[in-house]
């Protein structure tokens, strides 16, 4: 029996001497589509995290996005992802019209970071330059109830629309729906992303293109304060010379409640104190601030999150 007490103090004293790294072994960091802005800002991330917490085993997994992300968080498939705020918050309520038939309770927020732009992209040819326009026309919307696609239904509902006005509704990833148009098989895609994503580069660059605006009494029409009137800046993408009025929702970096006080920590800070490798894998991480992290926020924060932000001075 004291042979065992002194096991059970020795394996004691090897957790306080090694620290965080005994006790999250793994990290997976959930993002999305490699088109998009997540995968590549998640892969800086996944650098990050590593410096930081150097016996942890890192990896980053491309997802369908923020619906699947924050499921497989609930169900203890990934310790960090990047969602769209409004699918927090159904999510965490458990909307079951967003695809949540019950509330995803382990989520905890490790900080709200740029915002995603809902970005309608046409075809110049299809003769599309207002929401109207796209009434009998070929649009894909995102993966079926992917953030992007919950960002569509949300948005054209508040424009007294719907898919059944459209020609055809295809539910796709963005690199696929960019090669449907530059092949003549869509007129337009709807993709909710961080300015100069990817995939819309790639289209302005091989097609002439027009972005749609959308209005600001939509976007107020919506109902949900996670939606902002927003502009796309000019030249953002090839041809677009003017800024483009649109609507605008925070991402959430998100974790689960079972990941590691300590690790949630120094994965905060060390996003926080190298934004400058943040902003070299992706431009949109312009848009992250730390003053704004923590504010208004659709979930609890993480106790190792709120921990870093009130050692910050940014949490009182």
């Amino acid at each position: 029996m004291k042979f065992i007490r002194t096991l059970g103090f020795a394996a004691a004293a090897l957790i306080v001497s090694t620290g965080v790294q005994a006790e999250q072994k793994f990290i997976n960091v959930l993002t999305g589509g490699t088109s998009g802005v997540y995968y590549p800002m998640g892969v800086a991330l996944s650098k990050l995290y590593g410096e930081a917490l150097p016996n942890a085993k890192i990896s980053v997994q491309s997802t369908k996005a923020s619906a699947e992300n924050v499921n497989l968080l609930q169900a203890g498939r990934g310790e960090v992802a990047f969602a769209l705020g409004d699918t927090v918050s159904n999510a965490y309520k458990g909307v079951e019209e967003a695809g949540f038939k019950k509330p995803l309770t382990k989520l905890r927020a490790l900080g709200a970071i740029y915002p995603n732009y809902i970005q309608i992209v046409a075809s110049k040819e299809s003769g599309i330059k207002t929401l109207a326009d796209l009434k009998g026309k070929r649009i894909s919307v995102g993966a079926p109830k992917s953030g992007t696609e919950l960002n569509a239904r949300a948005l054209f509902k508040a424009a007294g629309m719907s898919y059944e006005d459209f020609a055809k509704t295809e539910y796709l990833p963005f690199g696929e729906s960019v090669e449907l148009m530059k092949n003549r098989q869509l007129d337009a895609t709807l993709q909710s992303a961080g300015l100069g994503v990817a995939s819309l580069r790639d289209l302005s660059s091989a097609i002439e293109i027009v972005v749609v605006s959308i209005p600001a009494d939509v976007v107020e029409k919506v109902g949900d304060p996670a939606y902002a009137a927003e502009a796309i800046p000019a030249n953002t993408y090839t041809g677009q010379t003017e800024d483009v009025p649109t609507a605008a929702v925070r991402n959430i970096l998100v974790t689960h409640e079972d990941v590691d006080a300590d690790a949630v920590y120094a994965m905060t800070k060390a996003m926080f104190t190298n934004m400058d490798q943040m902003v070299a894998a992706h431009a949109s991480a312009k848009g992250i601030t730390l003053e704004g992290a923590a504010k208004a926020l659709p979930l609890p924060l993480h106790p190792g999150a709120e921990r870093y932000y009130r050692e910050a001075g940014v949490l009182k």
